[in-house]
C-alpha cells in the first residue's frame, strides 16, 4: 500500500512502536484506544528486553527487535529507565547446568556474547542468592525499560510526524477499511492494524489467543540491592505450554532502586483482583532462591492480562480473508521485548516491502479459524 491512512488499534507498547514505524514511512496515523496510553498488558509487563532461545522465530524476533532497542536507546528520555542491566539465568542444580550450557552453545553460534558462572561466580554476581546454586549465564547485552513511559515515548515520536491519537473512547467494532467507535463515530482509513492485545479477538473473531493473568511486585528503594535481571531457568517451562497456574522466580533492578518482582500465570480468569494465593506462591518461591527478599518491603501488586497464543508466538501480518487489515498481537509475556521488531515487520508489509526477517513464523493465517469459500 502506498503511503495513505491507517488506523491502529491499541494504545499500547506495540500500537504506539507500530504508530511511529508507520508515520516515518509517511502514513498518517490514527491511534484509537479507549484507555489511557500504556496502560493495559503495557503497565503490567516488566520491561525486560532479552534475546531468547526457546525457539529459532521467536529468537529471530527478539534479537532484531533488541538491536533496534539498542539503535534507540541513546534517545530515550530519563524517565523510560533504559537499562542494559544483562539477565542472569540461575540453574539450582547440575541437571539444569546442563541447560546452561546448552543456552551457551546456542548463543555462541549466534554470535552473542554469554558467560557461564559456577556457584562461586554466581554470589560474586549476586550476592542476594542463596548459596548452594549450582551456576548460571549471564547475558550482558539485555535490557530493560519502563514500559508505560516507552510506550508515551513511541506515541509522541509517532504525533511529531503528523499521527493523531483518539484516546478515551474504545473501538467496538472493525468494519471495512475503518472502525467504528463507541460513541457511533466512524474512522475510515486504508488499512487497520489491530494490535488491542487480548481484546483484538472480540474485534477480529477467530482469533487463536486468550488471556493469561500475571501478578507484579514492586519494593521500596534498594539501591544497589540487584544488578541483573535474574530469572530461575524453569521460568520457560512455566512460562509456555501448560494451562495450569503457575509461578516462577523472577526479579529486576529498577534505574530507581526499587525490585520488581513476578511472576505469575493464570489462564481463564477474568477477575483483575490480587489473587492472594497465587502471590504468596509467587513469593514463596523467589525466596527459595533469593531470601533477604524477605527484608525489603513491597509498596505495590497489581495484576493484568497478556495475549497468549497456543504455540507460544505473536501473531504478526495481514488477516487472511480482508485485505486491508493487519494484525500485531499474540505476544504473551513479550511485548514491550519485541515491540519494535514488530513494528517494522508491520510497517513494510503494510507498505508492500521485504520484511526485515522472515515473517511467516508470524502470520496470522496459521491460528486463525477462517470462513471457507465456496
Amino acid at each position: 500500500m502506498s503511503e495513505g491512512r491507517v488506523v491502529v488499534v491499541g494504545a499500547g507498547i506495540v500500537g504506539t512502536a507500530i504508530a511511529r514505524a508507520l508515520a516515518r514511512d509517511g502514513h498518517h496515523v490514527i491511534v484509537v484506544d479507549g484507555r489511557p496510553v500504556g496502560s493495559g498488558a503495557t503497565a503490567a509487563g516488566m520491561g525486560h528486553i532479552p534475546v531468547m532461545d526457546d525457539s529459532e522465530p521467536q529468537f529471530a524476533l527478539s534479537r532484531y527487535s533488541q538491536t533496534l532497542w539498542d539503535e534507540l536507546s541513546e534517545r530515550l528520555p530519563a524517565s523510560v529507565e533504559f537499562d542494559r542491566c544483562g539477565t542472569l539465568w540461575v540453574a539450582a542444580d547440575d541437571e539444569e547446568m546442563v541447560e546452561i550450557d546448552r543456552k551457551k552453545r546456542f548463543y555462541d553460534e549466534r554470535g552473542l556474547p554469554s558467560d557461564v558462572l559456577d556457584s562461586r561466580a554466581l554470589l560474586r554476581e549476586e550476592p542476594n542468592l542463596r548459596p548452594g546454586l549450582a551456576g548460571g549465564l549471564v547475558l550482558p547485552r539485555d535490557q530493560v525499560v519502563y514500559p508505560p513511559c516507552a510506550a508515551r515515548f513511541l506515541l509522541d515520536e509517532a504525533l511529531s510526524m503528523g499521527s493523531e491519537a483518539r484516546i478515551g473512547t474504545p473501538v467496538v467494532a472493525i468494519e471495512g477499511h475503518g472502525v467504528r467507535l463507541a460513541n457511533g463515530e466512524q474512522i475510515e482509513a486504508d488499512a487497520v492494524v489491530n494490535a488491542a492485545g487480548w481484546h483484538a479477538a472480540t474485534l477480529t473473531p477467530g482469533l487463536e489467543i486468550r488471556p493469561r493473568k500475571g501478578h507484579l511486585i514492586i519494593t521500596d528503594r534498594y539501591p544497589g540491592y540487584l544488578r541483573h535481571q535474574v530469572l530461575e531457568l524453569g521460568y520457560l517451562k512455566s512460562a509456555h505450554g501448560s494451562d495450569r497456574d503457575s509461578v516462577a522466580f523472577n526479579v529486576q533492578p529498577r534505574r530507581t532502586g526499587q525490585v520488581l518482582l513476578g511472576s505469575s500465570r493464570q489462564y481463564d480468569i477474568s477477575d483483575p483482583k490480587v489473587d492472594r494465593p497465587i502471590l504468596e506462591r509467587m513469593v514463596k518461591r523467589a525466596l527459595e532462591y533469593m531470601p533477604t527478599l524477605s527484608r525489603l518491603s513491597a509498596i505495590r501488586v497489581w495484576t493484568g492480562f497478556r495475549a497468549a497464543t497456543p504455540d507460544s508466538l505473536p501473531i504478526i501480518g495481514p488477516h487472511p480473508e480482508h485485505p486491508g487489515l493487519f494484525l500485531a498481537t499474540g505476544h504473551e509475556g513479550l511485548g514491550i521485548s519485541t515491540s519494535l521488531g514488530t513494528a517494522e515487520l508491520i510497517a513494510a508489509q503494510v507498505g508492500g516491502r521485504t520484511s526485515p526477517i522472515p515473517p511467516e513464523p508470524y502470520w496470522p493465517a496459521r491460528l486463525m479459524t477462517v470462513t471457507p469459500h465456496v
